[in-house]
């Protein structure tokens, strides 16, 4: 039988996972403006996301632009787009999963080993949609390092890791961790389970008698 507060605790990390993925996918800082070397301009700063990209002004004016033509974006965009995405979706799909199989819940309460394994599936999907988002947010920050080494990129296009890199590696990193702990079912053999035979008499206890 699984632990309900190890499960619990699982799937409250995969949550806030969830919700990390969500707030990264959506926000504008994927990379952000780099001040090193000899670029001095730190009147404005840039920044471009997944789906649009700003420049904020130092008096605190902030202009953005969203992406107008999908068959024109990077190829590393969209990419990333889908994979975060998909993370979203496979969360999605195994918090309702989870929400059947846990413990705490009464779904299934009947068959508590069936309702282990569907837990321990949610679980699964769970590392999986982790997986698919640190795939995306690392492939992302990979383009930016090696861009920003690239010898031949303008100065004033160098770009560095923005914020949203940060909260899609801490979300993707809480989404497998709590996958995990939905994974760890400590079955017991003995629960829930009869006896076959009959107990056995004791030594001194008297039989029937026949005839």
């Amino acid at each position: 039988m699984a632990n309900a507060g190890i499960q619990l605790l699982g799937f409250v990390l995969a949550f806030l996972g969830f919700i990390g993925s969500i707030a990264s996918t959506a926000m504008v800082e994927w990379k952000a403006s780099s001040y090193a070397g000899d670029n001095i301009i730190t009147a404005q700063a840039m920044f471009e996301g997944l789906w649009k990209s700003c420049v904020s002004q130092s008096t605190g004016q902030v202009q953005c632009k969203v992406y107008d033509s999908l068959l024109q974006l990077p190829g590393i965009v969209t990419g990333t787009r889908g994979l975060m995405l998909a993370s979203i979706l496979l969360s999605f799909i195994a918090m309702m999963v989870c929400m059947v199989g846990m413990r705490c819940t009464t779904c299934m309460a009947e068959q508590p080993e069936q309702k282990d394994k569907v837990a321990l599936a949610g679980g699964v999907i769970f590392i999986i949609a982790g997986v698919v988002a640190l795939a995306g947010t690392s492939w992302y920050g990979n383009r930016i390092a090696r861009d920003f080494y690239n010898p031949f990129t303008p100065t004033n296009s160098r770009y560095e890791f923005g914020n949203a890199l940060y909260v899609g590696w801490g979300a993707a990193c809480l989404t497998i961790i709590g996958g995990g702990f939905l994974c760890c079912n400590c079955s017991s053999q003995d629960s829930g389970k009869s006896p076959r035979y009959p107990p056995s008499r004791s030594a001194g206890q008297p039989g029937r008698d026949y005839v």
